[in-house]
Order: C-alpha cells, then structure tokens, then sequence
C-alpha cells in the first residue's frame, strides 16, 4: 500500500483523543518543501529590495512610494511569517504547533491581507489625484500625509482583525475535535462583516476610481496627439503627464492581478457558507492569495526600469559608494 493512504495518529501517546492523517510519500514531501520553500524565500528577497530601494535612494521618497513600501512590507512578512506556517500546514497531516501558533498564524494573515487591501486603496487614491487633479497633486498628496495614511491603514487592519478573531485568539482550540488540528472557522455574520468591509466596500472604490483613471487617461492621451508640436515648456508638462499615467497602468496592474487572486477567498461568504480552513479548497485557494505577495515585485520589475536599476546598484554593492543615495536612477 502506497505511504499516502496510511493513517498515522498525531498524538500517539493519546490514542481516544488523537486525531488522525495521511502520510504523503517522503519523495512528495521533499518536492513540496522545496517548492514552497523557494516561493517563500523569492518573496522575501523580492520585496526586501523594493524596501531597500525606496528607502535608500533619495529620489524615490516620494508618496506614491511610501504606498508601495508599506505594500512591499506587508508583501515581506507574508513570505516570512505566514508561508512558512502554511507550507507545513499543508504538507504534514498534522498540526503539531501547538494552539498559540495555530491562533497567531491565521491573526497574522489576517492582518496581512486586510493592510494589503488598505495599501490598495491608498494607492487607487494616490494614482486618482495624480491623473485626474494633477495641478493640485504635490499640494493634496504629501509624503508626511502618505505616511499619516499608511499607519492608519496598519492601526486599523490590526483592530480590525483582532475583534474579528477575538474569540479564537481566546480559545484557539474551540473547533477543534481532536488533538493535532488546527481549525479556524469565520461564522457567517463575522464573515458578511468582513466581506463588506474588506472585500466588497474596499474593492468597489479601486474599481469606481480605476475606471475614472482610465476614461480621464486616455482623454489625456488623445489631447497629446492634438498638441504635439507644443512648446518646450508645454512638452515638459507633457512628459510628467506620460510618468504618471505610466505609474497609473503599472499599478493598475498590482490592482488586478492582487483581486484576481483575492476574489476566490470570499467565495464562501458570498455563497452563504462559513468560511473555514478544513474547507478542501482552502489550500488553493490561500496560497493563491499569497502568491501575490511574489507576483508584486516581478511586476514592478518589468515595468518599472528604476526597480531594475535599483536592484543592479544594491547587488553590485555600489549603495556602500558614498553619496550613491544621490544616485539617479529615474
């Protein structure tokens, strides 16, 4: 018989009140470990080098930035606390944590999710003003006010979440049967809750000013045709326009592609169900949720040719070079 259909108990020593899993084959474990593994340590690597990025170089300290590095930095601790914890989740049969680690693991992802859907908005706000008032931008968006933004955004998701998961961080074990599990389960009414405030309110704001952006974009693009031969000092309004319109696509990228891949995650809560991980879909769809946290990086990597040179000066060592801070990479 095949070592993937064999039971074993996960407490032995407790043999009424053990629960029970299935083996995956050795050679299985070892493949998995190590995909896993890889995903969790690119995303780490990836999103520490937009942290260092911006925060290094002098240039980019700008408020769109600031979005992006809180971004980078909730996209950094999935990779580092919340992958780890559900790579052996999904790989061993049981759970052999404990219960504290159990409440924290999910509390943390939680929290991760909801800061990533604040920075979203943020974001969509952010790229809004800089296309549609772009006269008034530098005086309406701020770095001191991004800031201001961005930690409200962290207070909030941590508040937020922490009553969410009140009753579970209480008695981590209160769903569950046996020793050896980990089961957390969203009632229905916590989960509408969440549904509305973390999915449903957040997401129709990206998607009402996203589309605006994209209707006063392409009306910007047209009267670029028009008045093509303008002035130089026309031309130079111009090519500011075309940079925040570039931002505008890339970042509407970062926008889809994060809901493509967190729209699955409410399917329950949009049925009417419950919303619980011993749910057979749920490790699709989690770690699609967190293959997001990777796909960033890569995003700005292709569009965004300062990300590239970025990573060059930091790999190379040539940010140890004094006044490489100064170093212009726009």
């Amino acid at each position: 018989m095949d070592s993937l259909d064999r039971a074993e108990l996960c407490y032995p020593q407790l043999l009424n009140l053990s629960c029970t899993g299935l083996m995956r084959p050795r050679s299985e474990a070892v493949l998995l470990y190590a995909l896993f593994s890889s995903i969790s340590v690119l995303t780490v690597v990836l999103n520490l080098l937009v942290i260092i990025s911006i925060s290094y170089f002098r240039q980019l300290h700008t408020p769109t930035n600031v979005l992006m590095l809180s971004l980078a930095t909730s996209d950094l601790l999935v990779g580092l606390l919340v992958m780890p914890v559900e790579t052996v989740r999904f790989i061993e049969p049981c759970w052999l944590l404990g219960d504290l680690m159990c409440a924290l693991s999910y509390i943390f992802g939680f929290i991760l999710t909801s800061a990533s859907v604040g920075n979203m908005v943020l974001i969509s706000i952010d790229r809004y003003v800089a296309i549609c008032f772009p006269l008034q931008y530098s005086a309406k968006i701020t770095v001191s006010r991004a800031e201001v933004s961005v930690s409200l955004c962290w207070a909030f998701s941590l508040i937020y979440n922490g009553l969410i998961l009140k009753d579970h961080l209480r008695q981590p074990d209160r769903y569950n049967s046996c020793y050896g599990e980990c089961l957390v389960v969203i009632s229905f009414v916590s989960g509408t809750v969440d549904l509305v405030f973390t999915f449903i309110v957040p997401c129709s704001v990206i998607l009402i000013l996203y589309v605006r952006v994209f209707v006063v974009a392409v009306s910007q693009a047209r009267s670029m045709q028009l008045h093509i031969t303008a002035a130089a000092a026309g031309a130079a309004k111009v090519t500011a326009k075309k940079s925040e319109r570039k931002a505008a696509r890339t970042l509407g990228i970062v926008i889809f592609v994060f809901l493509l891949t967190f729209c699955p995650y409410y399917y329950p809560s949009l049925t009417g169900q419950d919303i619980s991980n011993n749910a057979s879909s749920w490790a699709i769809v989690s770690w699609l949720l967190y293959l997001n946290s990777c796909l960033n990086p890569l995003i700005y990597a292709f569009f965004y040719p300062w990300f590239r040179k970025a990573i060059s000066l930091i790999v190379t060592l040539k940010i140890l070079e004094q006044d490489s801070s100064q170093a212009n990479i726009l």
